[in-house]
């Protein structure tokens, strides 16, 4: 489910530091119910996931023709990426942060993870439309549980960046969005049981 923005900007994550000139894009809530100590295990299935893999035909068929974009067009091209055509949030680190573990590496996305702490984890990518960041946290649910939410922040890289966000919102928030995080329900059921 969507949540207002302010079920991510009303908590005291860390990410706040370092995003403060992203775009708070997205807040979802994860449909991941779970105890105190389950946060690792949601870090680790998001990491392992692969959307183009998905149950959805039309979310995979969008993957598809993003990758397919960006390889003609050198969207994602490795002079583009973090370190090269974008700074990496990694030099904003405080210490602490830098020191923390950096949680699961991404198995199919181009991702790459910042910092893990107790009930949240962040991770960046960056190409030639944008610089964007993925922020879990593990919140209460109000009944004595926890749950997973996620955070999407993005900075657009100039008019390309714009136009592009600007294209795809209709595509995120009804066609790749929810038959993801239905996906994510199913997995940590089926993980769970």
């Amino acid at each position: 489910m969507r949540l207002p923005n302010t079920a991510h900007t009303s908590r005291p994550w860390r990410i706040h530091e370092l995003t403060h000139d992203f775009r708070l894009e997205d807040v979802w809530a994860l449909p991941t119910p779970g105890g105190p100590d389950d946060f690792p295990r949601l870090v680790e299935g998001i990491g392992s996931g692969d959307p183009s893999q998905g149950s959805s035909r039309a979310a995979r068929a969008l993957f598809a023709i993003r990758w397919k974009l960006g390889e003609l067009l050198g969207w994602d091209g490795p002079d583009a990426g973090l370190g090269s055509g974008v700074p990496t949030l990694r030099d904003r680190l405080p210490v602490d942060l830098r020191n923390a573990p950096s949680g699961a590496d991404f198995d199919a996305l181009p991702f790459t993870p910042l910092y893990l702490l107790h009930d949240e984890w962040a991770a960046e990518i960056a190409n030639r439309t944008v610089h964007g960041v993925m922020h879990l946290g593990w919140v209460p649910d109000g009944t004595g549980g926890y749950r997973g939410q996620m955070a999407v922040y993005v900075k657009p890289n100039g008019l390309l960046g714009n136009a592009y966000m600007a294209a795809i919102r209709p595509f995120r928030h009804l066609i790749v969005y929810p038959p993801m995080i239905r996906q994510i329900g199913r997995e940590w059921r089926a993980q769970a049981g």
